[in-house]
């Protein structure tokens, strides 16, 4: 009797599991969803709210660098942005780079300020991604401010979009330091005087030309630049700085007497951080001074090769003219083909019980520029596949974009060997300092004209410059670097025997 009654019950129960498997599926095919009832195994879900206000990182640029100085910003808070439209530009300690956008919406928010160093990986902006200018914001950006309320100042009243599938966007705020397109300034004439909007690039300054604004308490936007697409230089500085000195003291009454000067400390200390490339060039000769330098100076007689120059530069305009130094880098490379052991690498990370040379078969010479942000040592690469007119080009070319500080990190980036030009500021013999890991480098003093005895005993003039050689005595000795000057030494006093080996 119990088995009959438990074969019943099954079978109830069976049907019952059919009938609900059945409902469930009918409910699935004409909705779509499942309908919850008490003996749903499923119930409604919500889909999580999509973030549109994009974090944009600092991305990665090679070489090491963890950290950039923001230099200059494009964009402001409330401002539209496209993909590649430029945001802001950075110094690293070796070059600038231009930040370009990866999306296209609205600024929502700038994480620092010029001057601020940016930490690589950390966010530099907030970007809505499927936001749209507000009316107020383009007034603001236009220049028209009448109708603008005036932003909160309290940092909690900052807006953090984040929609759902209804898109509600929020009105973005307006930074506190957008400026109207055109300020108006009173002239003592009684005329007003209308200032234009500085250029894109007119807060764009070396960190010197930032120091001295901030030492004279001026605001750099007021200052019209004219340096390179209107970037401001101390020049600019100084004479804005006047203009208003002469302004203060023409609006003051001829009865007035004159004040007081206010006394000015002498000798108050003060502190002043290290720019990019003071700090790469820290850590870089902090490394170099631990290799045992071996030093080696002769004196070169360059009478001939000047005599050639002014053959080829007769005529020629200032910028086609040829320098002693594409001649000089040109005999070093020839001297690197016989001393291949100066021409490499110390490596002593890979195994540092074993360490080795490795000996470079390219001949990439750096040479150092003394630009207005420091010293920088961009590099010529294949010296040896240079004709010397090609030579003269190629460090033309890398001088001024060192002085426009517009060095990439290829140009900074492989050096084999380094020539210092220190001449072409005075001085005679140097102790240059090897750039690790490199095992040489030769600095070149200023040209003089001395006194000589010729061929027969009578006295003759002579230009000569000092050639000084710094080797890394753990892996070069004195012979061999002296072997190498000497050939160098004789490559320029004997100016044919380097034209002849030319390719």
């Amino acid at each position: 009797m119990k088995s009959v009654v438990s074969r019943e019950a099954g079978k109830l129960l069976c049907r019952y599991n059919t009938a609900q498997r059945a409902s469930i599926s009918l409910c699935r095919r004409t909705t779509g969803y499942l309908t919850p009832g008490p003996h749903s195994r499923k119930n409604f879900h919500s889909t999580p709210s999509l973030k549109v206000v994009k974090p944009y990182l600092l991305a990665d640029i090679g070489e090491g660098i963890t950290e950039c100085q923001v230099i200059q910003w494009f964009v402001k808070p409330g401002a539209r942005v496209e993909q590649f439209d430029p945001i802001c530009e950075v110094q690293s300690d070796k070059a600038s780079v231009e930040i370009t956008s990866r999306f296209d919406g609205v600024i929502k928010k700038l994480y620092y300020e010029p001057d601020d160093m940016a930490k690589v990986g950390k966010p530099l902006v907030d970007i809505d991604i499927q936001g749209e200018i507000s009316e107020d914001d383009a007034a603001l950006l236009n220049g028209k401010t009448e109708d603008v309320a005036e932003p909160p100042t309290s940092p909690d009243a900052e807006q953090i979009v984040e929609v759902g599938s209804n898109d509600t966007k929020a009105v973005p705020i307006p930074s506190p330091s957008s400026l109207p397109s055109q300020t108006t300034i009173e002239h003592p004439s009684g005329q007003p005087e209308v200032r234009k909007q500085p250029g894109k690039f007119a807060t764009l300054a070396v960190p010197a030309v930032r120091h001295l604004v901030k030492e004279l308490k001026l605001n750099i936007e007021d200052i019209e630049g004219t340096g390179k697409d209107g970037r401001v230089t101390k020049e600019d500085v100084y004479n804005f700085a006047q203009k208003l000195k002469e302004k203060a003291a023409a609006t003051t009454p001829a009865t007035a007497p004159a004040p007081a000067p206010a006394p000015i400390p002498v000798g108050e200390d003060y502190v002043k951080p290290l720019t990019p490339v003071q700090n790469g060039m820290f850590k870089q000769m902090t490394r170099s001074l631990s290799i045992p330098h071996f030093l080696y100076s002769d004196s070169v007689d360059i009478t001939a090769l000047n005599a050639l120059r002014k053959k080829f530069n007769y005529g020629k305009e200032k910028g086609q003219r040829l320098t002693p130094l594409p001649f000089i880098i040109k005999a070093v490379s020839l001297s690197l083909q016989q001393f291949p052991m100066l021409n490499a690498h110390l490596d002593t990370t890979t195994n540092p019980d074993k360490p080795q040379m490795v000996i470079k078969a390219q001949h990439n010479i750096g040479i150092a520029v003394d630009s207005p942000s420091g010293l920088l040592v961009p590099v010529i690469k294949n010296v040896h596949s240079h004709s010397i007119e090609s030579l003269a080009a190629e460090i033309a070319r890398l001088s001024r974009l060192g002085r426009e500080g517009k060095l990439t990190n290829a140009d900074l980036s492989g050096a084999t060997f380094t020539v210092s030009n220190i001449g072409s500021i005075g001085g005679a013999a140097v102790s240059p300092v090897i750039v690790s890991p490199q095992v040489g480098i030769l600095g070149v003093g200023k040209a003089r004209v001395v006194p000589a005895f010729g061929e027969h005993g009578e006295l003759v003039k002579k230009e000569e410059c000092v050639f000084s050689w710094s080797a890394d005595h753990r892996v070069i000795d004195g012979a061999m670097a002296a072997r190498c000057a000497e050939s160098v030494r004789g490559f320029l006093e004997n100016i044919e025997n380097m034209l002849v080996r030319l390719r």
